[in-house]
């Protein structure tokens, strides 16, 4: 069994954080949120059904699994793969 098979992630605008519940959430305060390079975008996470406060955003984008958050978490929007080391 996966344990993250109910875990569930969106991608919403850091400028909504405000509005998000964070009783309903994983993360517990803004300054544990992973952000985009460009400092626009978080990720929020929950287990089950969309949490209220999530659905009611402006701008959400999924929700993920965690397979794939981790694949959009290394895309060049996330990480800085510019220094990542070539494999010869």
């Amino acid at each position: 069994m996966d344990i993250f098979e109910n875990r569930r992630y969106m991608i919403i605008n850091y400028s909504e954080i405000d509005s998000v519940d964070f009783s309903q959430i994983f993360q517990t305060y803004k300054d544990e949120l992973r952000l985009s390079l460009d400092g626009t975008k978080t990720v929020i996470k929950w287990d089950g059904d969309t949490p209220s406060s999530v659905e009611s955003l402006i701008y959400k984008d999924g929700p993920y699994t965690h397979k794939d958050i981790v694949t959009i978490m290394v895309s060049d929007e996330w990480t800085d793969n510019s220094e990542t080391p070539r494999i010869r």
